[in-house]
């Protein structure tokens, strides 16, 4: 029975996948519309700058200042207060 369902599961995805390129149309990227005013070009280290060094900056200055400005305590539980807890348990 898994075989089966693995079967039709597997036909129903590429059957959805093979319609969504047989109904999908072309970009037409060569055709410019009415108003469109492409700015130049960036190179390749402009762009891994912009997608891929800035967001991580980010993410670090972000992380760093919550790491910094966290003003929770580690929290330990003491071996005598955790003899007193188990103690009043049982």
């Amino acid at each position: 029975m898994d075989k089966k369902n693995a079967l039709r599961a597997g036909a129903l995805a590429a059957g959805t996948t093979l319609m969504m390129l047989l109904m999908s149309s072309p970009a037409l990227a060569l055709t410019r519309d009415d108003g469109d005013d492409p700015g130049k070009p960036l190179s390749v280290a402009q762009t891994l700058g912009l997608y891929v060094l800035i967001p991580l900056a980010l993410f670090a200055v972000i992380a760093g200042l919550v790491m910094a400005l966290d003003k929770s305590k580690i929290r330990t539980v003491k071996p005598a207060a955790a003899k007193a807890k188990s103690g009043a348990k049982a």
